[in-house]
């Protein structure tokens, strides 16, 4: 036996361990879900890309930010702690959130932003979510330099249903802009006008050799013959959908927005800002005497201007000591046009869920509330003594049912959560266009947006929802990337033209459609989802073009508290910042 001296140290050391490294303390237990702590930073850093170094906004001085890794079930507390001037708060994408609607992050939805020296906690658990989503900041355009990937493994002892990689590897799509992002969207609602697109797109924050002065700046991936490595993927650029492929190497997708799909190969991919994708790549079973090119370029089919360039990184084979590429032949692959809507509407059709018995699709097969929402592009008068350069001399804005949503000054979920919505929102979001017409034909006269207006939808608890977003053809057709805060949805049909509420739901998918939180509406067309509102909170609904987010293409959910304890959202935490 020790000494009672001895044995105490001990236990006070153990008790030391647990209260500092609560994660390896808890990991012990195979089945135990547990706390991961992690603190942002918030803080400027010089960065060069192009030959051009800028100060700009980041996480613990990192571009792209920190992982952040957790299994299904864990908790994650993010202390974030902002020593930058201007404001920031950091949003989970894709992450549930329930019952935990005041970690959401959206600044002036569900928090007032952090501001200068000041912190805050996010608090939240994983729950039934399990591959990849991304966390970024969510005021303004701080994205632009503010995000990471947020990877969420399954659970001890469960299997992913498809072969076990021999590696994980995660590639961040990205935009570099030479100048500050927030000066590009000032300037852009200041003078009306379309944003100055960026000068690059990135792997993991790299432009690659196709860029003046980024020879050195290039991603490389390194692999080893008959190995199957997860690749995933994750658009985090600001503006633009992007194809995606890796020269004479087939894709097998497995999962997209942290659910699994039923697996199926594709050379080229498309995915939307804010979209995850999980893909298997098999290398080949010899090591070929080449390097492969992994390309990405946008698809694009609106009357703006856009990044109209290609960022490249090298798949390359073989141990480190023989990744002289000099002397090898690099094949590039072929990209789809940029406009090329065909394929995009065939690749988005063949996401369909597992729906089996392990990973049911709970999808709503009776609807309690209908919504039909036109989203699209519109203009503002050009205030009095201001030249404009939006069309015809207006300026640019975005809607949803022709309501462009202002921001508050104050959050929503506090407004809501202590009654005090006077003055702040309404409640009176419509539920269809008030002014009907042929959404994808000749656009109309008048194409004012109604402004100025906080407007939201209330949702009993447990409400099976479905919404059919359109797009319109205002000021051109244009594929739009929605993104639905707090839920997943079930994607049960899309199509060209104007939806027909007659004839189109008898060929909605209610048996395996895809389950995601950010889909494109297609250009020109129109896509049907539902979900069911059991998380309580305020939720946004948001374009993820962040010019047509600051547009004011969004709208906000209110989903009321059900009557259950573990069905109610639980008062804000003490530290919730105040505006």
């Amino acid at each position: 036996m020790g000494s009672p001296v001895n044995i105490l140290m001990g236990f006070v050391f153990v008790m030391v361990c647990l209260w500092v490294f609560p994660e390896a303390a808890m990991a012990t237990s195979n089945h135990a879900s547990i706390t991961r702590h992690y603190t942002f930073n918030i803080k400027l850093k010089n960065v060069t890309r192009l030959c051009h170094t800028k100060s700009m906004v980041t996480v613990n001085g990192k571009f792209p930010g920190p992982r952040v890794i957790a299994r299904e079930g864990d908790r994650v507390v993010v202390k974030v702690v902002n020593h930058v001037p201007n404001n920031i708060s950091i949003h989970w994408h894709g992450v549930r959130q329930l019952q935990s609607g005041w970690a959401d992050g959206p600044s002036y939805i569900t928090q007032c932003p952090i501001q200068t020296g000041q912190s805050y906690v996010y608090n939240f658990t994983i729950v039934g979510q399990r591959g990849t989503l991304f966390w970024h900041a969510h005021f303004s355009w701080l994205r632009a330099t503010v995000y990471g990937p947020l990877i969420i493994l399954p659970r001890h002892n469960a299997s992913y249903p498809f072969p076990k990689p021999d590696k994980q590897v995660t590639i961040m799509l990205g935009e570099w802009f030479n100048a500050d992002p927030e000066a590009v969207i000032n300037q852009a609602l200041q003078t009306g006008a379309g944003p100055n697109v960026s000068e690059a797109y990135t792997f993991n924050g790299l432009p690659g050799p196709l860029y003046n002065c980024s020879v050195k700046d290039t991603y490389k991936l390194k692999v080893k013959p008959g190995k199957t490595y997860l690749l995933r993927l994750i658009n985090a650029a600001l503006n633009d959908e992007l194809f995606f492929s890796i020269a004479n190497h087939s894709l097998t997708v497995v999962g997209a927005d942290a659910t699994y799909v039923k697996p199926f190969q594709t050379n080229i991919l498309l995915i939307t800002p804010g979209q995850t994708l999980n893909v298997l790549l098999k290398t080949k079973s010899n090591p070929p005497n080449a390097a492969f090119y992994m390309l990405a370029r946008p698809y694009f089919t609106g009357m703006g201007t856009f990044d109209n360039t290609t960022v490249a990184g090298i798949l390359e084979y073989g141990t480190s000591s023989s990744t002289n590429t000099k002397n090898r032949t690099i094949l590039k692959p072929s990209l789809p046009p940029i406009n090329a809507t065909n394929f995009v509407a065939n690749f988005t059709s063949k996401f369909r869920s597992l729906a089996n018995a392990q990973f049911p699709a709970n999808v709503p097969q009776t609807v309690d509330k209908k919504f039909f929402f036109t989203v699209g592009l519109g203009t503002n008068p050009c205030p009095k003594n201001q030249t404009c350069q939006g069309p015809n001399g207006t300026k640019f804005a975005a809607s949803v049912n022709n309501i462009s949503f202002a921001l508050p000054t104050t959050a929503l979920l506090q407004s809501y959560f202590f009654a005090k919505s006077n003055g702040v929102y309404t409640t009176d979001f419509p539920s269809v266009p008030l002014h009907p017409f042929n959404y994808t034909g000749t656009p109309p006269n008048n194409t004012k947006v109604i402004n100025g207006t906080t407007k939201t939808v209330v949702l009993p608890f447990n409400t099976k929802v479905e919404v059919v977003m359109q797009d319109t053809s205002i000021l051109g057709a244009e594929s739009h990337p929605l993104h639905l805060h707090g839920f997943n949805f079930y994607v049960v049909g899309q199509g060209s033209g104007n939806f027909n509420p007659k004839t189109d739901p008898a060929n909605f998918n209610l048996v395996d459609p895809v389950e995601r939180n950010t889909f494109g509406v297609p250009s020109g067309g129109w896509v049907a989802i539902r979900f069911l509102a059991d998380n309580p909170g305020v939720w946004l609904l948001h374009c993820h073009f962040d010019i047509h987010l600051s547009w004011g293409l969004r709208m906000a959910w209110i989903v009321l508290d059900g009557k259950l304890p573990n069905q109610k959202l639980p008062p804000p935490p003490s530290d919730l910042p105040k505006c």
